[in-house]
C-alpha cells in the first residue's frame, strides 16, 4: 500500500508580493487615499528605526477610529489608530498553521517575514480564493 502525501504549502507560496507602506506621521486621509489608489485594504506602517516594530492600518481602523466618532481625517495621524506591533508570519510556516494563527488572532491578513524583511502579505481569503488548495 502506497501512501500519497500532499506537499506542504508554505506561507511564502501563497503571498501577494506587493507590500504598500506608509509613514506613521501620515494622516488618516493620506492613508485612505493610498488604499484607494492602490485598491488595497491595508497598509504596513514603516518602522521609525531598526529596533522598532512594523505596524498595520486597515480599513476597519479608519471606520472605527475616524468615521464613526466623527473625527476629521486630516487631524488624525496613522500612528494614533494603527495596530502595533503587527503579527507577522514566518515565510516557511505551513499554511495550516498560518490559517490557525490568523483565525485565532482575529485578523484577516498579515505580512510574511523572511530573514527580518517583509516579503509579502497573506490573507485568510487568499488561502482559499487565490490558490488551488482544495
Amino acid at each position: 500500500m502506497t501512501s500519497t502525501t500532499t506537499p506542504i504549502v508554505r506561507a511564502k507560496d501563497v503571498i501577494h508580493k506587493e507590500i504598500v507602506s506608509i509613514n506613521g506621521m501620515a494622516t488618516a486621509k493620506e492613508a485612505a487615499a493610498k488604499m484607494r489608489a492602490e485598491q488595497i485594504p491595508c497598509l504596513i506602517v514603516e518602522k521609525r528605526h531598526a529596533d522598532d516594530a512594523w505596524g498595520i492600518i486597515v480599513v476597519q481602523d479608519l471606520i472605527r477610529e475616524v468615521i464613526i466618532p466623527g473625527r476629521s481625517s486630516v487631524n488624525v495621524n496613522v500612528y494614533e489608530i494603527m495596530a502595533k506591533p503587527v503579527i507577522t508570519v514566518p515565510a516557511d510556516m505551513d499554511i495550516r498553521y498560518v490559517a490557525r494563527l490568523l483565525y485565532r488572532a482575529g485578523i484577516r491578513r498579515a505580512p510574511v517575514e523572511e530573514q527580518g524583511e517583509l516579503i509579502g502579505m497573506v490573507s485568510l481569503s487568499s488561502l482559499i480564493l487565490d490558490n488551488d488548495l482544495f
